[in-house]
Order: structure tokens, then sequence, then C-alpha cells
């Protein structure tokens, strides 16, 4: 009897164990397919396949040994004016079907107030959600925004004191969240507002507002799309 019982103990601590590492594993391959790398791009060589130019201007913008890099021209896409060159787009799924975590990783030095470098998600020139690398008041910032039809409603000004940064955009539903990291730092919140859809979204990133009598290129080192999990 004293085997039977011990064996019968043994087989129910073996199976809860099997189980527990199956569920385990099972959790640890769902996060991995939630959050799979859909697209990326290091700007090696050229542009991957995808890409568009809005107002393209060849002569400047670049593949460098570090990425993509572009010339920070005079033009503004914050509000009617929407002249800004080299706006780049892809296409991205619906997040109401497929949420999306976007980050691009930027650098720029800029001198001109509200010279700027963005991650963009983007409808048409006068929709869009942006989050980026600008100069305000003499302070770099990260600043994330909203625009529909050309009305434009700031978020968040948040003091950045580094020229490189990461940027990222988390997409579920209607909503969108804005987050921003550097080298030395964590993630950290930049804020969250709806989706001004008008048609289908793309992402863009965009350059404008840099100063008429110095040259800035910005740079664009890396870009990634990955699968997020769905709401419940």
């Amino acid at each position: 009897m004293t085997n039977t019982r011990s064996h019968r103990f043994w087989s129910l601590a073996v199976g809860a164990a099997v189980l527990a590492i199956a569920a385990t594993y099972a959790a640890k391959t769902q996060a991995g397919e939630d959050n799979k790398v859909v697209f990326h791009d290091s700007f090696k060589a050229k542009l991957s396949p995808g890409w568009s130019w809005v107002r393209e201007d060849p002569k400047h913008w670049r593949i460098g040994e570090q990425g993509l890099e572009v010339h920070v021209q005079p033009g503004n896409m914050w509000g009617p004016p929407n002249n800004a060159k080299n706006v780049l787009v892809r296409s991205v799924s619906d997040p109401g079907r497929d949420p999306v975590e976007i980050t691009a990783a930027v650098f720029n030095r800029p001198t001109a107030q509200y010279e700027q470098v963005d991650l963009v998600w983007y409808y048409d020139d006068s929709n869009m959600v942006k989050i980026g690398q600008e100069l305000v008041d003499g302070k770099m910032s990260i600043v994330m925004g909203r625009e529909q039809n050309d009305k434009t409603r700031t978020i968040a000004i948040i003091p950045l004191d580094s020229d490189s940064v990461e940027l990222r955009f988390q997409v579920r539903g209607q909503r969108i969240r804005g987050q921003f990291k550097t080298p030395k730092g964590d993630w950290r919140d930049a804020g969250e507002c709806d989706l001004p859809v008008k048609g289908p979204p793309h992402i863009s990133l965009q350059f404008y507002q840099g100063p008429a009598a110095e040259e800035h290129w910005a740079r664009v080192s890396a870009f990634t799309i990955r699968q997020l999990a769905a709401l419940q």
C-alpha cells in the first residue's frame, strides 16, 4: 500500500510539473509571437522596399554608414503649411485588428526654434500624431502632438538631455501611446491620445523647421515594427 501511494503521489507531482512547464513554454511562446518583429530597417546600403517619399528632394537625403541621413530643411508639417520636404512614409496595418509597436532611433543637434525629427502615425499631411526630438525655446525636448484637419494640440513637452533618442509608439484600437528612451535611460511615457483617423494608416519619419543658414543632417539608424497582443 505504501509503495502504491508513493507511486500515485509521484505521478501526480510529475504530471503537475509537466503541466507547469508546458504552461510556461506556451506563455513564453505567445509573448514571443505577440512581440515578434514584422519589419525592420537599419538603412544599410538602401531603403528597404515599401518606403515612399512625399515631396522628395533627392539631393537632401542619403544612406550613410550609420543609417538614413536627411538634411533638415525649412518647412513645416505642424498645422496648415504642410510643405516639409522628404517626408518618408510606409503603410501599416489597422491597429484595431493588428495592434503594433513602432520604434525609431534618431539623432540630431538642432539649433533653430522648432527644428525637429519625428516618428509619426500618419494618415495625410493634415491628420497625424507625432513624437520627436525638437528644440523649443532654446531647450532640447521631446514633443508629442496630435493634429486633425490641420488643428493641432500639443500633448507633451519634456526636457531631453541627449542628441540621440529612441522614439516609440504603441497603438491599440483607437489609442496611441508615445514613449522615448535615451542611451542611459529607460523607456518613459510622453503621452496618450485617440487617433485622428482619416483613411488608411501609415508610419512616417519627418524632418523639418531646419535653419536656412546652416546645414544639419539628422540620422535614423534603426526602424522597427512589432506585433502587440490584441485587446482582451
